[in-house]
């Protein structure tokens, strides 16, 4: 999850094309901060974290409500969508029907904590189907955890573009250069997801993959924090960012990294560089 937060983060000045596209800037703006992608991140981290890697799928979809909510009324102004502002408020919240890139942005958690890829995809789309109920804002969520999944458990990028590309038809075939002259900000998981997909079968390792989708413009927080939690992945996150990431974010969220790291296990001092 550290990649996803570290993808908004770095990306957040140059969301709504404020970028000049290019793989050179400094990597931690004046101007960047988390945005409602890394609070949406840990929300759901937290929910799934609370149910436990057998609940049914119904349990996992109120525990991600509850927690989106909880978390969006503590943050409620890390720039939220309209539709979705509304739905942290109210008091059943339902599905609207949305294609929109959120659901792909904030389900780096499902990735992660369970065993097989069946299961993965699962409880991806729980996580989305709350309110990204439209067949391409599921798609998005669970191609995203699906490529996570793949990457950790030892898949090559070949393999994972084969996975991709056959489960969930997205267009693969084109390159960054390709996609960055034409590309611009759009919030849907179509024009989204497939090139944050992109950004991280070109990157050569977690930092290049960050600077590769921030070239690319458009949604770039949201596009950029795809990307990143593919790469964490991948790659691993060098010690030096994820203390980066840990210290601009208040102390709630570091709790549930925290604990997300405690749940598998591992030790951030230990991280790769």
């Amino acid at each position: 999850m550290y990649g996803a937060i570290l993808g908004d983060i770095i990306g957040s000045p140059y969301e709504f094309d404020r970028g000049k596209k290019t793989k050179e800037f400094e990597l931690f703006g004046k101007d960047a901060e988390f945005t409602d992608d890394s609070v949406m991140t840990i929300a759901v981290a937290e929910a799934l974290l609370d149910a436990g890697k057998d609940a049914p799928v119904e349990r996992i979809r109120e525990l991600v409500t509850e927690s989106m909510q909880k978390w969006g009324g503590k943050y409620h102004n890390a720039g939220y969508g309209g539709r979705f502002r509304v739905w942290l408020t109210q008091k059943n919240p339902m599905p609207y029907g949305s294609y929109g890139n959120g659901s792909a942005m904030r389900v780096s958690a499902a990735g992660w904590l369970y065993d097989t890829l069946e299961r993965t995809r699962k409880v991806a789309r729980a996580t989305a189907d709350v309110t990204h109920n439209h067949p391409e804002g599921i798609k998005g969520a669970e191609s995203v955890a699906a490529v996570i999944f793949l990457a950790r458990t030892g898949s090559s990028k070949e393999q994972i573009r084969k996975y991709v590309t056959e489960e969930f038809g997205y267009d693969l075939s084109r390159t960054c250069d390709e996609i960055r002259p034409r590309y611009h900000h759009v919030e849907s998981c179509q024009e989204t997801v497939p090139e944050a997909i992109t950004a991280f079968l070109e990157g050569n390792d977690f930092e290049d993959v960050i600077r590769t989708a921030v070239s690319l413009g458009g949604d770039c927080d949201t596009l950029t924090a795809i990307a990143g939690s593919m790469a964490e992945a991948f790659y691993g996150i060098p010690a030096l960012l994820t203390t980066e990431c840990s210290d601009r974010i208040p102390e709630d969220m570091r709790n549930v990294l925290n604990r997300f790291d405690e749940t598998l296990g591992r030790s951030r001092d230990v991280e790769e560089e």
